[in-house]
């Protein structure tokens, strides 16, 4: 079990990481904050976007900050275990002060659930 944020945060990075390679870049790459981004033009609910928000992870004041999707858009909810679930906090991210392998496999299968919506949507090459 993980309790260090530091340990947490990169264990959880370097899950994302591979994510760069499927048609996402990264905004901010730190020791406390990564980010993945589409840069495909698309539009969403009517809207047209030069840039659609997928992914980041944080550390922030006594744990490790997750979001998956953009706040403004309803993609509808990802399936996520009710552990994960459990994390979820009132703004829809996930706040993770520990981490096993159980809970890492939780946020890897959310966030390959969520890839699957913005590519069967086209919101990623």
């Amino acid at each position: 079990m993980k309790t260090d944020l530091i340990e947490i945060f990169q264990t959880i990075r370097a899950s994302l990481q591979p994510y760069a390679t499927l048609g996402f870049d990264n905004r901010s790459n730190t020791e406390a904050l990564y980010d993945l981004w589409s840069n495909k033009n698309v539009e969403i609910d009517g809207n047209l976007k030069n840039e659609v928000f997928f992914t980041k992870i944080s550390i922030d004041a006594g744990h490790v900050t997750l979001s998956l999707f953009p706040e403004d858009i309803n993609v509808g909810d990802v399936k996520v275990s009710d552990d994960l679930a459990e994390l979820r906090t009132e703004d829809g991210n996930f706040s993770i002060s520990e981490l096993d392998d159980e809970l890492l496999s939780q946020i890897e299968d959310a966030v390959a659930a969520a890839y699957k919506i913005y590519k069967d949507k086209g919101w990623v090459e």
